[in-house]
């Protein structure tokens, strides 16, 4: 399941990175929690939440089987 999140993940990065922020993969859980820690801009940015549940959860939920949910660490 890593390889497929690390896939998916570098689909989003580009409009991250546009907006000068970023998101690196910390951990795959066994129960389908993917652990993500946002940097750049992303880092401390009120509307990150908002990136993480409906951006890069939602894309991660459509695009890897398995994945229950994505936290940022």
């Amino acid at each position: 399941m890593k390889d497929e999140v690390e896939k998916a993940l570098a689909k989003i990065k580009p409009s991250l990175q546009a907006d000068g922020g970023d998101v690196e993969l910390v951990e795959v859980t066994e129960g389908g929690v993917i652990k993500v820690k946002l940097t750049g801009s992303c880092h401390g940015c009120p509307m990150s939440q908002i990136t993480l549940k409906m951006g890069i959860e939602k894309i991660l939920k459509e695009e890897v089987p398995g994945v229950k949910e994505v936290v940022a660490v």
